[in-house]
């Protein structure tokens, strides 16, 4: 097949388009048909292209068309705008059941299936994208594959097109419609995977430009920004091969995050702390993300994570939350219990973090939503990523500070400022909000029980209160994981934990707890008069731990990850505290909070209050 889409012998053109037909109506997509036309190519030659190929469909006049879904099952005549694409043999214009209207319209791009690392969250923003613009006069039309949505509700958007997000299914939706722009910041990664492509065929992206969502993927350049705007970040390097990362680890020092480049939710991201440990990771990384590059970063290891979402206009940044994070950085912030507002960082470290994310804002030239993801440690605030889009904590937000945040981004993305949109100051909540993470560990057996830097919630819940620890002991009974007020904790941390962790052991014994510990940390318990009853470990005799968990004396247990030697028991720990329902927590800074939660539930009572009343009290507190 020639990279070239012209014909001069017409018997050959009928016999290639409807070959072509014939593959697309068994459901081969253009890029399939681009890599069976380069079987026993010469590398060296011109390969084909799923460009080549859409060209070539085009000047043969094969394209899709779309039905109607019948939702009245052939009885009435269906006028639900909900339509599927298809390769009709019919003539176009008599096939295509999908009219275009002279409105105003914008195309919204939402994620595809969910799965882990990109899931409702962005539908959310997506449907609040459509409210939003149905309410500026636009016709909105949806296009996303995932019937477990409320986007592909039939009565959400204008139009909904039930299609795959990819660029080929993508532009033919285009063609057909022609709309005024096309939103790809609210899908999550899969939309902005293929903006550029979709920028490079004529799409009208709005908002966010694809040079600056690139930019801050491309680590080179972006690193390049952050020198040039003097914001710290870790020291970091990039490659394609082991053997050309293995140099520049060394540089750097282990331990390193190893990550690949566009992917979701931290796929395949891990913490390093070895070259063999690196050889294994990077093989992984370019399998999960071929051809790009792969990520290292110097691991910033005890530091604070903090996440801050954002509006801009283009010309103004404003702050919708800044929210600490109680697991320490290492952890996917998809995974981690934060908390709006901050309750631990100190006034010059947020005024830093505000500043950072104003410049980072303007020089990205966002409009519309923004994510970023800094590090504290020792008083310095480090860049870990810009994510100029949605994030996974919008919702979150936006239910904290009863404002709809995905809906003013799309507002901002059709020509509305901020100060048209009367957000122009972040707003200040006299309450505590806390989200925490869903794990579906009890559903996957076998599966290794910590958390990490690739994510694994599936799900997420938040508890409010004007006490913080109140608050957080909320979000764990939401969770599934009630705080227990008495009873037996065992505890097991790793030794780099344990001068962290004496206070907690105090506090706990102070509330009343039995400590059931392992013969190492019941010795460094005693050793600072704190005592506790020594058990074996899983595979050190009986009784062990887990038969304390049968017989029902463990009511919590706190187990930090101690190295590879330990897997097997730890991993027996994890599972039976997850299978019966016991409350397990495994970072220092997790259990710091469970102190904090249970001190609170003892000497104070929830508040019971309707959201809607939090957002009253804060808007009248700021009037």
């Amino acid at each position: 097949m020639s990279t070239t889409a012209s014909f001069t012998d017409e018997a050959a053109k009928t016999r290639l388009a409807r070959i072509i037909r014939h593959a697309k109506s068994l459901g081969f997509s253009d890029r399939q048909l681009a890599v069976i036309a380069n079987r026993g190519k010469d590398p060296q030659t011109e390969l084909v292209t799923e460009a080549h190929i859409r060209a070539l469909r085009k000047e043969l006049g094969i394209q899709p068309v779309y039905k109607c879904v019948d939702t009245c099952a052939g009885e009435f005549e269906a006028y639900t705008p909900y339509y599927y694409s298809t390769y009709d043999a019919a003539p176009y214009d008599w096939a295509n059941e999908s009219r275009r209207t002279d409105r105003k319209k914008i195309v919204i791009l939402g994620g595809g299936p969910n799965r882990i690392g990109q899931g409702i969250e962005f539908d959310y923003c997506c449907v609040h994208a459509v409210l939003a613009l149905k309410e500026l006069g636009y016709e909105t039309i949806m296009v996303n594959s995932n019937p477990e949505t409320v986007s592909t509700d039939y009565d959400t958007a204008d139009k909904l097109y039930f299609e795959p997000v990819t660029a080929e299914d993508v532009l033919a939706i285009l063609d057909l419609e022609k709309p005024d722009g096309v939103i790809v910041q609210f899908g999550g990664q899969t939309p902005l995977n293929i903006a550029a492509e979709l920028a490079a065929n004529g799409a009208k992206i709005i908002g966010t430009s694809p040079d600056s969502i690139a930019l801050a993927e491309d680590r080179r350049r972006f690193g390049a920004l952050l020198d040039e705007l003097n914001i710290p970040q870790a020291t970091n390097a990039t490659g394609h091969s082991y053997g050309e990362l293995l140099e520049k680890v060394h540089e750097i020092g282990y331990p390193v995050m190893v990550r690949p480049s566009f992917v979701l939710g931290g796929r395949a991201m891990e913490i390093v702390w070895s070259d063999t440990q690196l050889e294994r990771f990077v093989g992984e990384a370019a399998r999960v993300s071929p051809g790009h590059p792969i990520l290292i970063d110097k691991f910033l290891d005890g530091a604070i994570e903090v996440d801050v979402d954002a509006l801009s206009d283009g010309q103004r940044v404003v702050i919708a939350a800044i929210m600490e994070h109680v697991e320490e950085a290492g952890i996917h912030s998809g995974d981690s219990a934060c908390c709006i507002p901050s309750h631990s960082l100190s006034p010059e470290v947020l005024t830093t973090i505000r500043a950072y994310t104003k410049q980072l804002g303007l020089a990205l030239k966002v409009k519309g939503l923004m994510n970023i993801q800094y590090a504290v440690r020792n008083g310095i605030v480090y860049v870990l990523e810009v994510n100029p889009r949605a994030s996974r904590t919008v919702p979150f937000v936006s239910k904290t500070i009863g404002i709809p945040v995905a809906k003013l981004a799309a507002q901002i993305m059709v020509g509305k400022t901020l100060e048209e949109l009367n957000f122009t100051e972040e707003p200040q909540i006299p309450y505590f909000s806390f989200k925490e993470a869903v794990l579906p560990f009890n559903k996957f057996a076998g599966a290794r029980i910590a958390l990490g830097p690739e994510m694994r919630s599936t799900g997420e819940v938040m508890g409010i209160d004007f006490d913080y620890g109140i608050a957080f002991a909320k979000s764990q009974a939401g969770a599934g994981s009630p705080l227990p007020l008495e009873g037996g904790v065992f505890i097991s941390v790793n030794e780099h934990d344990k001068p962290e962790f004496l206070e907690i052991a105090e506090q706990l014994t102070d509330f009343g707890f039995r400590l059931f510990c392992t013969r190492g940390t019941a010795q460094f318990l005693r050793k600072h008069g704190i005592s506790s009853q020594m058990v074996y470990k899983v595979n050190e005799g009986r009784p062990n731990l887990v038969d304390y968990m049968i017989n029902n004396s463990i009511q919590m247990v706190i187990n930090t990850f101690t190295g590879e030697k330990s897997k097997f028991d730890e991993s027996a720990i994890r599972a039976n505290a997850i299978g019966r329902g016991i409350p397990l927590f495994t970072t220092v800074s997790a259990a710091r909070a469970v102190t904090q939660g249970i001190r609170a539930l003892k000497n104070g009572h929830p508040t019971i209050l309707p959201i809607q009343e939090y957002h009253k009290i804060a808007r009248e507190k700021q009037d």
